[in-house]
């Protein structure tokens, strides 16, 4: 299979190693690019195996909550340029989408669409917007949380990510205090999951599975490697998963189940800005041909 400047790029975003490394990997692995991935990661060349890559669409989240803090909204609005979402038109209007998405009980991109803010729809409202401005907007994403317990949000860097968290207990000063520190907490450290008992059966076997390889590469004797596969399996739960990760603003190492206390994380949602999105980057493919070629 021909391995392009694109899929080179693609992996390179993706795991941030060498471009020569990458090309390797795609042409060792005939152009299949989880596996090529993989074998990055086996070999210590990948710095990460996040498919998000880099961010490469510009927005902003827009977040809300319910009076009873019962149901918490996040709201991936995109503009093309950075430019437009600090002006007012922009703001406002992803600031009135999620007073609306609240007051109409709107849990998808379809139902948001449809709700009517001063005879107007709110799709109806976007084109106007679009035209306006002249510049393609979207609203790309949104995430409904409702509760028995209580939600809260976090919005970071202005608005470019965007938390909600749901927890058990009532909305209290102190428990609401408590909930938006962990959000602080999901924003900086981007757990994977909630829980171990939330990690599949095949995410931890592949993470095993490359753990095996290196350490088989280290020259580690067989009859030892299941007994570090065992504190690999240990670590990569404390990296992970959100409950079992060291609270970021702890001073003691405890982690956020631990910090959390008499209430429970019940669950997480985290958006950030351009997440999945890659802008065109002619001049980057075009020198990567090039290098590839030479």
């Amino acid at each position: 299979m021909k391995i392009t400047a694109k899929m080179v790029k693609e992996l390179r975003d993706i795991t941030a190693a060498g471009m020569m490394d990458c090309k390797k990997a795609l042409t060792e692995k005939e152009g299949n690019m989880e596996a090529a991935i993989d074998f990055l990661r086996e070999k210590g060349m990948a710095k990460a195996a996040k498919k998000a890559g880099r961010i490469a669409a510009e927005g902003l989240v827009f977040d809300g909550i319910s009076e009873d803090a019962k149901t918490a909204i996040v709201l991936e609005f995109n503009s093309e340029t950075d430019f437009v979402t600090k002006s007012d038109d922009f703001i406002n209007f992803g600031k009135e989408v999620i007073v609306a998405a609240l007051a109409n009980n709107a849990t998808t991109i379809e139902e948001l669409k449809a709700v009517v803010i001063d005879g107007e729809t709110i799709e109806t409202r976007l084109t106007n917007l679009i035209a306006k401005i002249g510049e393609n907007m979207n609203l790309r994403r949104m995430e409904v949380v409702t509760t028995e317990g209580f939600v809260t949000t976090y919005n970071h860097m202005g608005g470019k990510l965007g938390v909600i968290i749901e927890m058990t207990g009532e909305a209290t000063e102190e428990n609401v205090t408590k909930a938006k520190g962990i959000a602080m907490h999901v924003a900086a450290m981007a757990p994977g999951y909630l829980a171990p008992e939330d990690v599949t059966t095949e995410d931890l076997k592949k993470e095993m599975e490359i753990a095996k390889v290196q350490l088989l590469e280290q020259g580690k004797p067989e009859k030892i490697i299941e007994n570090i596969l065992k504190g690999k399996e240990r670590k990569f739960y404390e990296e992970a998963c959100l409950v079992k990760q060291v609270y970021v603003r702890a001073e003691n190492k405890e982690t956020v189940e631990q910090f959390a206390g008499d209430i429970t994380v019940k669950g997480f949602s985290r958006f950030k800005v351009g997440d999945g999105i890659e802008k065109k980057d002619e001049d980057f493919a075009a020198e990567v041909a090039a290098q590839l070629k030479g």
